[in-house]
């Protein structure tokens, strides 16, 4: 069989037969490049010969330029090939073109801007922050509302300051730092060290990366700071701003940020904002359990900024000086954790593919280094245009969390169970509860939720070209509902929108626009993601009938009015993902 695909839009058709299906480094293609160009760019088209059902490699690059090939040759695809460098110029002008849509559109915006900005922090412009506030009510009616055994709370940012000491943010939250003598640049070592690996891979040396690679995990694992220094001597690696290989020693930089409370600067006491909204749940853990007569198992949840001094921060709000978790800590009886982990592994796993996603975009991946509190930890991750990165957290805490604060604060974080252990016929007694922790990266969910509905569809025929760009939000997500448009501003059409509008605005989130033509107005929200278009003409004066028109397939109809309510009511219900 033979493959069209084009230039520009490789990623989404190559994608379409390739990852899933073959292995990129054993299967036969025969290429024909064709000298052909049209408006979208140049052809290539490929015959599949040999098909091998393997997973997808990565990390692939161009090698050979287009004056390489003949105009027909059979071609033996390596990890160095050119059809998936293709790929991943396309994916990163997605990403590109995501960041571009995000400012324009009011979703994202850089703080501070009309100042230069300030590195690593942003604002959420008016559709932003409805389709944030949207993800957060869908993972708060999935984690507390569905849950009769789970609550939510909402903790201060400011804590006392012994808490962090007791969780070990004090000591022990930290990256490892060298420094650029010649730039006066910081960089994190491992993050060097990983762009190095990245380049191995590009360049095929294999053996190089996956070589660094252990040495690299071993270093940190055994927090070896000069051995990490030393490798990023052995490899060359140079300051990308000065050029240079005059590094620092590899130190260890705390990110908490830290403050002084008090009206007497002498007098103060310093504290911290917040790295992480789980200790607010832990220090809160009897408060909850008594007031709510809460028993075993029990969750607590909540949604709340942290702070973290990221010397680091890239790609877009994805690493963050300010950013917000979703976080759930669920107490259960030693012993239990394993099977509450599964559980709640493939749960949190179940709700982003609710969302529609493909299955394909998501994968588990197991720590192979734990954190010093922790028997079990995996992340969920999505296959980013710039890779898979985490968005999610499953982590089994045990009890470290509530027997260290246990231990600092000198108060009993003990829970009686009164149920019968059926080994010894007695009640399981008194004990410090285990911890299974599900924490999620709102800002990451944004992006990714921006990401998965970005797209950008030529809709030219023989008459004309067109396109749109649209954001196919779930419904539920999405920031405004309906738009309602009056078809022109005069004869009493603008008057019964608004009372349509009136309304509904009482149950969705709306838009009213009656500027430029219509064919205009939809492209705007199509942009935004706005499911449904609602267009009120003279022949709605005359038997109160509107057209609807539909987002996704762009499809009109014409219905009642008076049905508007339960028509959109049912398609944008949280029954849709929930239910």
């Amino acid at each position: 069989m033979i493959f069209n695909i084009e230039h520009r839009i490789l990623n989404i058709k190559f994608r379409r037969f390739h990852p899933s299906s073959f292995d990129i480094q054993n299967s036969v293609f025969d290429i024909i490049i064709s000298n052909q160009k049209d408006t979208t760019g140049l052809m290539i088209f490929v015959r599949l010969v040999q098909p091998i059902p393997l997973p997808v490699c990565e990390r692939t690059t161009l090698t050979s330029s287009l004056s390489d090939f003949s105009d027909f040759r059979s071609f033996r695809l390596s990890q160095k090939n050119y059809l998936c460098a293709i790929m991943s110029k396309s994916t990163d002008e997605l990403f590109k073109n995501v960041i571009s849509h995000a400012k324009e559109y009011g979703f994202v915006f850089q703080s501070s801007e009309i100042y230069d900005g300030l590195s690593a922090v942003y604002d959420y412009g008016q559709f932003g922050s409805e389709l944030k506030n949207n993800i957060k009510t869908y993972w708060w009616k999935a984690m507390v509302q569905m849950h009769e055994n789970i609550v939510g709370i909402d903790s201060a940012i400011f804590m006392h300051p012994t808490i962090w000491k007791a969780s070990g943010h004090v000591d022990g939250f930290s990256d490892p730092m060298i420094d650029n003598k010649d730039s006066k640049k910081r960089y994190r070592a491992d993050q060097l060290l990983e762009d190095k690996i990245a380049k191995y891979d590009k360049e095929g040396k294999t053996d190089k990366a996956e070589k660094l690679q252990v040495e690299m995990d071993s270093a940190l694992k055994n927090e070896d700071l000069p051995r990490l220094r030393d490798l990023i001597i052995e490899h060359e690696i140079a300051d990308p701003i000065s050029g240079t290989r005059n590094w620092t020693d590899v130190r260890q930089f705390n990110l908490m940020f830290s403050t002084q409370m008090g009206a007497i600067a002498d007098d103060a006491d310093v504290v911290y904002l917040r790295p992480e909204t789980a200790q607010g749940i832990f220090v809160n853990y009897l408060n909850v359990q008594k007031s709510g007569r809460m028993k075993i198992p029990f969750g607590i949840a909540q949604i709340g900024k942290a702070f973290r001094n990221e010397v680091i921060a890239r790609q877009f709000i994805i690493r963050m000086r300010e950013f917000e978790q979703m976080e759930m800590q669920y107490f259960v009886r030693p012993g239990t954790q394993k099977e509450w982990f599964n559980k709640w592994k493939e749960t949190r796993l179940k709700w982003h593919l609710a969302l529609g996603t493909s299955p394909e975009k998501y994968r588990y991946h197991e720590h192979t280094k734990l954190a010093h509190y922790a028997d079990a930890a995996y992340d969920i991750e999505f296959d980013f245009p710039f890779g898979f990165k985490e968005v999610e957290g499953i982590h089994s805490r045990t009890d470290f969390d509530l027997s260290q604060h246990q231990k600092f604060s000198g108060k009993k974080m003990q829970y009686f169970d009164p149920e019968v252990d059926p080994d010894t016929n007695k009640p399981y007694g008194n004990y410090i509860p285990y911890v299974i922790e599900t924490s999620i990266g709102l800002d990451r969910m944004f992006l990714l939720t921006m990401i998965n509905a970005f797209e950008e569809e030529d809709l030219s025929t023989e008459e004309k070209q067109d396109s749109r760009t649209v954001l196919k939000l779930h419904p539920c997500l999405a920031p405004v509902k309906a738009a309602i448009f009056p078809l022109i501003k005069k004869d009493g059409l603008p008057e019964k929108a608004r009372e349509i509008m009136d309304k509904l605005k009482l149950d969705f989130n709306l838009q009213y626009e009656e500027k430029d033509a219509i064919g205009k107005r939809y492209r705007r929200q199509d942009a935004i993601g706005t499911p449904f278009c609602i267009t009120v003409d003279h022949q709605t004066l005359e038997d109160n009938t509107v057209t609807i028109r539909h987002r996704d397939t762009m499809q009109q109809e014409r219905v009642n009015a008076d049905d508007l309510e339960k028509i959109i009511g049912d398609l944008v219900s949280w029954k849709n993902l929930l239910g």
